[in-house]
Order: structure tokens, then sequence, then C-alpha cells
């Protein structure tokens, strides 16, 4: 059996990183950019806080519904981050605000890929 890695090394799909960058536009335009920053930096603490235990992780209910448990979630809310563990990677493949239709959300980015 092979031994869980201590640190996993932490990537963010191209996706997930336009998502970030939408979201922090988003607060910068509607709010500030002081908590556009704040926002950002919060997601990042939580994306880099992945690297130890990614498995503490919940399934996101929308995709076991549809009977796939590959996918964890952690958040900053409203925020959710939804990634994949693969060998001692974590891959970040969508982080979206959680008030948004998410059955819609994740058709999109997983389904049309």
């Amino acid at each position: 059996m092979a031994s869980k890695p201590t640190r996993y090394e932490v990537l963010l799909t191209q996706g997930a990183e336009q998502d970030l960058e939408s979201i922090h536009d988003y607060v910068a335009e509607f709010d500030c950019v002081e908590n556009a920053n704040y926002v950002l930096d919060q997601l990042m603490e939580v994306v880099e806080s992945l690297a130890q235990f990614p498995e503490r992780g919940s399934y996101p209910k929308e995709l076991v519904a549809l009977g796939i448990k590959e996918y964890r979630q952690t958040a900053f809310k409203p925020y959710r981050v939804i990634y994949r563990v693969l060998g001692s990677q974590v891959v970040i493949y969508l982080i979206v605000d959680g008030r948004r239709d998410m059955q819609s959300v994740l058709a999109h980015r997983f389904l049309s890929a």
C-alpha cells in the first residue's frame, strides 16, 4: 500500500485561475479594491491549505447526486473551491460563488470540457 504524501502539490487549472480573476474583478467593481484583494488573499489561503490533508474536504452534493465522488470541496464563504486529489497533486478545477446555480455551473465546467 502506497503511503500518502505529507505535502501535496496544489495546481490550478486555467479555468480556476480565470475564476479567481473574475471574482477579484467583480468585488473590485461592485465593492472596493481593498475588499477584492482581501477575498483573493483568503481564497488563496484556502487553496494553499490543501497542500496538507486535502481529504478533509466534503463531496459536492450536486456531483454526488450524479454518482460522482472524485471531487471534493472546501470553502471561504460564500465561495466554493472544487478540487480533485490525484496522487501527490491537488488539482483545483473551480472556484465559484456558492449562491450561483451550482448544477449549471458544474455541468458547464465539467461536461463541456
